[in-house]
C-alpha cells in the first residue's frame, strides 16, 4: 500500500473529490431553481461528470511488470473498485442514481515469467473480484466464476525471445516488485548469454553492473517521460541510491518527478530481512504532493533525500586522487593461521637462498577491526612472480598447492586458472602508494559504524577494507569527523540484514573535499606548521590513544615479537581470563556503548576539524553538506 496508496489511490479520489464539489454545486443550482427545464439541465451536467468520471475510471488500468502471484494486482483491483463505489454512494447521496460495478479484473494487467506464478495471479485477481462483490452485497459472475484472464501475460518483461527489449502493454500506472539481483551476481543467477545479451540492449541506459531492477525502473522511468504512463511506484534494494545502480534513479529525477517515496524500510522476501527503497515518480507536471518517509517534503532527490544539499550532483576531485584503494583480493584460500605462518619463518632458507617471510604477510579484514583481530596471515607471492619463482618457497607453495590449485581450476575466468598461485587482485598501485610509510588509514567497506584505524605498512588488507594512503595523524582526524561521515552515508550505498554503510574509494573518498590546504595531494610535512592541522592531529591522537586503550589494556596483553624480524609486534592474553574479558573489548560494541569520554573525545575533535573549515563548533550535518557541496563543486570546476 506504500506505492499502491500514492500512484493510484490518492491520486483518484483527488480527482473525485474536485468532481463530487461540481456534481454538489450543479444539484444545489437544480434543487433551488424554479425552472423545471433549468433542474433538469443542471442535474444532467452533474450526471456527465460523474459519467466522465466512472468512464476514466473504469478505462483506468494498473499495470505490473514483475507481478509474480499477483500481490500488488489484487491490492490495486481492491482499490479501483472501493474508489468507484465510493463515488456511487457519494453522487447517490447528492441525488443521482446508481450503476452496477463496472471495474473489474480487466482494469489489472501484469506480466510473470513464471507459469505457476502467472497463472496463480490471475487466480488471485479473480478471487479479489469475487471477494469485493461478495462483501459489498453484489453477486458475483459465474458459468464459469474463474474466466480466463489474458492480461496477465507470462513471459520475460525486459528481454523478449528474440533477444530485443520487449514492449508492456499500454496502462495508466506501473506499479509493482520486480526481482532483486546484485550485478555481480547476474552472470551466475541468469547466466552468460542472457546477461550479455540483456548488458548489450540496454548498454547506454543502464550500467552494466546495476542491480537487476534497475531495469524495471529504466523501462517504467521511460514510459512516464514519454507520456505513456501517467505515474510509476516500484520497490528497489536500498543500494539503488547510490553506486551504479542509482544512474538510473538520476535519469529518472532528472526526466521526471519522484513525488513519493521511503529510503529504507525493512522487507521481508522469502524468508529473509532485507532493506528497501520505494519509489514513486510522474511527469515533471504532475500537481501532486510529495513525502519522503511519510513526511510532506518541497523535493526528492535521486538518492531518495530531500535536504537542502543535494548530494547527487558532486564531482570526483583530482586533490584526492591515487590515495583510496580496495584492498587486496586474494580470490582463494590464501590465508593461513598465524601459528602455521610462524612455523614457516622459523625454517631455514629456501633452495633460492631466501627466507618464507619474502611471500608471508599479517593479514587484515573488516571483522578483524570491528571485532577482535583473528591473527590470520597470507600467502603473497605478489603481482609478477612466475609460478617456477614461487614454488622455490616450499612450505608456502606446497600448501597452495594443496588448497588455493583445486579451487582456482574451478573458475570460469582464466586468468584465475592461469594465474593460481598468485591474487587476483594484488593491488600494486596500492602497495606502491604505500612505500615509505610505517602505516596506513584503515576503514571496512561495509560495516555498522564508520570506524577509521591505523595498520601497519607490513599488514596486507583484505578487500573488504578501504586503504588510505597517508600516515599523519591530520588526514585520520578529517576522516573520522562527523562530517565525513554524514558526507559518505550520504553518498555510500547500504548492504545487508543489518543495512550497514559501505564505504568507497569513489563515491566517498573521491568526492570529498578535505579543508583548505590539508587535502590528499598535499604532503603531511607541508602543514606541518599550520596550526588547524595541529588541533585536528592532536585531537585524533587522544582519540586513538584512549580506543586503543580501552581495546588492549596494557595490563592484560604482552606484546610479542615475531620469530623474524620486520613484523609488528602481536599482542597475547596474560592468561585465560584476560583472553575472554578481551573478546568483548570490540570496536562495534565500543561505538553501540558509547561511552562519555568516547562521544568527548569524538566532539573535541569535531570541533577541530569544523574550525578547519571555518564553520562554528556546533553547525547542524545538514549546513556542513551543504557548505561541503558548495566546495566540492568550486574545487571540481
Amino acid at each position: 500500500m506504500l506505492i499502491v496508496s500514492p500512484v493510484v489511490t490518492r491520486p483518484l479520489l483527488d480527482a473525485w473529490e474536485k468532481d463530487k464539489a461540481q456534481i454538489a454545486a450543479f444539484m444545489k443550482k437544480a434543487s433551488s431553481t424554479k425552472s423545471k427545464s433549468d433542474a433538469t439541465k443542471k442535474k444532467k451536467q452533474a450526471y456527465d461528470i460523474l459519467h466522465g468520471f466512472l468512464t476514466k475510471l473504469r478505462s483506468f488500468t494498473v499495470l505490473d511488470p514483475a507481478c509474480g502471484s499477483g500481490n500488488f494486482l489484487y491490492l490495486a483491483l481492491q482499490e479501483l473498485k472501493d474508489i468507484e463505489h465510493r463515488a456511487q454512494l457519494d453522487a447517490e447521496a447528492l441525488g443521482l442514481d446508481r450503476e452496477f460495478p463496472q471495474v473489474g479484473p480487466e482494469n489489472v494487467q501484469g506480466i510473470e515469467i513464471n507459469p505457476f506464478a502467472a497463472e496463480l495471479a490471475r487466480i488471485s485477481v479473480w478471487i479479489g473480484e469475487i471477494q469485493w462483490m461478495r462483501r459489498h452485497g453484489f453477486s458475483e459472475g459465474r458459468d464459469p466464476i474463474l474466466k480466463p484472464l489474458q492480461n496477465v501475460e507470462c513471459r520475460d518483461a525486459i528481454l523478449a525471445r528474440d533477444g530485443t527489449e520487449p514492449d508492456w502493454p499500454d496502462a495508466n500506472v506501473i506499479i509493482g516488485n520486480p526481482p532483486f539481483l546484485g550485478g555481480k551476481l547476474l552472470l551466475s543467477v541468469l547466466g552468460q548469454a542472457y546477461t550479455d545479451r540483456l548488458r548489450t540492449v540496454y548498454e547506454s541506459a543502464v550500467p552494466g553492473f546495476a542491480d537487476l531492477v534497475c531495469y524495471w525502473f529504466h523501462k517504467a522511468g521511460r514510459l512516464v517521460a514519454r507520456g505513456k504512463a501517467a505515474r510509476c511506484g516500484l520497490v528497489a534494494t536500498n543500494s539503488i541510491r547510490g553506486g551504479k545502480s542509482r544512474v538510473v534513479l538520476d535519469r529518472i529525477a532528472e526526466d521526471s518527478t519522484i513525488f513519493d517515496a521511503w529510503s529504507d524500510e525493512p522487507w521481508v522476501v522469502d524468508g529473509a530481512a532485507v532493506r528497501v527503497s520505494l519509489a514513486c515518480f510522474a511527469a515533471k507536471d504532475a500537481d501532486l504532493p510529495v513525502h519522503l518517509d511519510g513526511a510532506a517534503t518541497d523535493r526528492i532527490a535521486s538518492d531518495l533525500s530531500s535536504g537542502s544539499a543535494d548530494l547527487t550532483t558532486v564531482q570526483k576531485l583530482a586533490q584526492n586522487r591515487d590515495t583510496a584503494f580496495v584492498g587486496d583480493q586474494k580470490s582463494g584460500p590464501f590465508d593461513v593461521l598465524g601459528d602455521v605462518a610462524r612455523e614457516w619463518l622459523r625454517l631455514p632458507t629456501n633452495p633460492n637462498g631466501r627466507p618464507n617471510s619474502d611471500v608471508l604477510k599479517p593479514w587484515c579484514n573488516g571483522r578483524d577491526i570491528v571485532q577482535r583481530p583473528s591473527g590470520k596471515w597470507i600467502i603473497d607471492f605478489g603481482p609478477g612472480m612466475s609460478e617456477e619463482e614461487a614454488a622455490l618457497y616450499e612450505a608456502p607453495f606446497a600448501h597452495a598447492q594443496q588448497h588455493v590449485l583445486p579451487m582456482r581450476m574451478k573458475s570460469k575466468v582464466k586468468g584465475i586458472r592461469d594465474f593460481w598461485w598468485r591474487h587476483w587482485c594484488p593491488r600494486p598501485a596500492m602497495w606502491h602508494a604505500l612505500r615509505g610509510m610505517a602505516r596506513y588509514i584503515a576503514t571496512p567497506t561495509v560495516a555498522k559504524h564508520r570506524l577509521f584505524v591505523w595498520l601497519d605498512a607490513r599488514i596486507c588488507p583484505d578487500h573488504q577494507l578501504i586503504v588510505i594512503a597517508r600516515d599523519d595523524d591530520t588526514t585520520f582526524g578529517i576522516l573520522h569527523s562527523r562530517f565525513h561521515e554524514a558526507w559518505s552515508l550520504r553518498l555510500g550505498t547500504w548492504l545487508g540484514k543489518g543495512n550497514d554503510p559501505r564505504y568507497t574509494p569513489t563515491t566517498t573518498f573521491l568526492t570529498f573535499p578535505f579543508p583548505g590546504g590539508l587535502t590528499p595531494d598535499v604532503p603531511a610535512s607541508d602543514y606541518a606548521d599550520d596550526s588547524r592541522a595541529a588541533v585536528i592531529a592532536r585531537a585524533a591522537r587522544r582519540l586513538t590513544e584512549l580506543r586503543d586503550r580501552w581495546l588492549n589494556p596494557p595490563e592484560w596483553l604482552n606484546w610479542v615479537e615475531e620469530p623474524v624480524s620486520g613484523y609488528p609486534k602481536r599482542a597475547v592474553p596474560q592468561s585465560g581470563t584476560t583472553q575472554r574479558e578481551l573478546k568483548k573489548r570490540t570496536l562495534t560494541r565500543l561505538y553501540n556503548a558509547r561511552p562519555q569520554w568516547l562521544l568527548d573525545a569524538h566532539a573535541t575533535l569535531d570541533a577541530a576539524v569544523a574550525g578547519a573549515y571555518g564553520w562554528d563548533a556546533g553547525i547542524s550535518d545538514e549546513d556542513a553538506l551543504a557548505s561541503l557541496l558548495a566546495l566540492n563543486m568550486s574545487r571540481a570546476a
